[in-house]
């Protein structure tokens, strides 16, 4: 007789080992300082949530220029490095495991926030979309195109912040492909009009995103490296028009490298994400929160995917209000709901004061 999977049996995931199948997922909270250095708070906040089967942290741009938004952190630096060093060992003092999200913001950017002008695949900005900067919100602007010659070392800054990642202390990384970013960005049908070889054909529009996969795992081995995607999601105005033939064949390159993990959003038809579910051999983490839904993933939203062939399932907003979530779903309690108006303000309100699940008493 086959015993079901549950959310609380422990996973090994390339050699970590999980004690549950249940991952935070990464979310902005800008709460860096100036500099773009984690702080004692971020490690406080992480450490609080340490039970996850694995933290994924929020994303960290890996150059001034890959930086989207003011007052997010960033490891190219020493200095940053020695400041995510604090958030490790606390989410390790705690028992967790922890990967660091890679974000390259592309031409989700603008100069008044890095005094550079944004970059992406072609200039060709997102259309109707607003991106913060260190004044309020801001037309995004139009990117200056990357030359043929400057796409690897782009894609190859990934690699490098991943090896800063280990010396920081993290257990692996995550390469944001998802969400239209810059990966996301150049496996567009619309952000990326190129007629080059990393452009045009899907062969071509998937190319950044496994150069920069294997330029992480040249660096820091494959079971270190993960990569999270969204078909079909369309945010920040990067669509694409052929997702189960696009995705297919992205899942089909990466296959042929030892990765850690694929990370689907799920942002499209479920008979497409199942699809995929097949053609990507190894971990998958899912999760079943459309980032663009009002409501956030729970419990029988993680059960079901789990049935349908999930490894790990990741939650977001969950985990947002509610530290303790790993033992909220395992005793079935109430969850909290995160106070939308504190997400990016800055300070600890809505940030560290979010507490473990107290029964009532009578």
């Amino acid at each position: 007789m086959t015993t079901e999977t549950t959310l609380f049996d422990s996973y090994d995931l390339a050699g970590l080992r999980l004690p549950n199948r249940i991952a935070m997922a990464p979310m902005s909270r800008v709460r860096s300082n100036a500099d773009g250095l984690a702080t004692a708070s971020m490690a406080t906040y992480y450490a609080q949530r340490a039970t996850a089967g694995l933290i994924i942290t929020e994303g960290i741009q890996p150059s001034l220029i890959g930086q989207s938004n003011p007052m997010t952190p960033g490891l190219y630096t020493d200095a940053q490095v020695e400041s995510w060093r604090q958030v490790t060992a606390a989410t390790h003092a705690n028992g967790g495991r922890i990967f660091a999200q890679i974000m390259h913001g592309g031409r989700i950017s603008h100069p008044d926030t890095t005094g550079l002008q944004p970059v992406g695949p072609s200039p060709i900005a997102a259309r109707e979309a607003m991106v913060f900067t260190p004044t309020g919100p801001q037309p995004t602007p139009v990117p200056r195109a990357l030359d043929t010659a400057e796409v690897t070392p782009e894609a190859l800054s990934y690699a490098a912040a991943a090896s800063r990642a280990i010396e920081a202390g993290f257990d692996g990384v995550e390469l944001h492909g998802a969400n239209g970013y810059l990966i996301g960005q150049f496996l567009s049908s619309n952000a990326n009009q190129r007629t080059d070889r990393y452009g045009g054909s899907i062969a071509g529009r998937i190319r950044f995103a496994v150069e920069a996969v294997e330029g992480a795992m040249e660096a820091i081995g494959g079971s270190r490296v993960g990569i999270r995607l969204s078909p079909g999601a369309g945010i920040w105005d990067a669509i694409e028009d052929d997702i189960p033939e696009l995705y297919s064949a992205l899942l089909a390159e990466l296959a042929q490298h030892d990765l850690a993990y694929v990370h689907l959003e799920a942002t499209t038809d479920e008979e497409v994400l199942v699809e995929l579910r097949r053609a990507w051999p190894g971990t998958l983490i899912v999760n079943p929160s459309n980032p663009l839904s009002a409501t956030p993933a729970d419990r029988k939203a993680a059960d079901h995917w789990l049935k349908l062939g999930a490894d790990v399932i990741s939650f977001g907003r969950a985990f947002l209000a509610n530290p303790d979530l790993v033992e909220r779903l395992r005793a079935d309690l109430p969850l909290d709901e995160a106070d939308e108006a504190t997400y990016y303000v800055g300070g600890d309100k809505g940030y560290l004061d979010y507490s473990a699940y107290q029964h009532q008493v009578a």
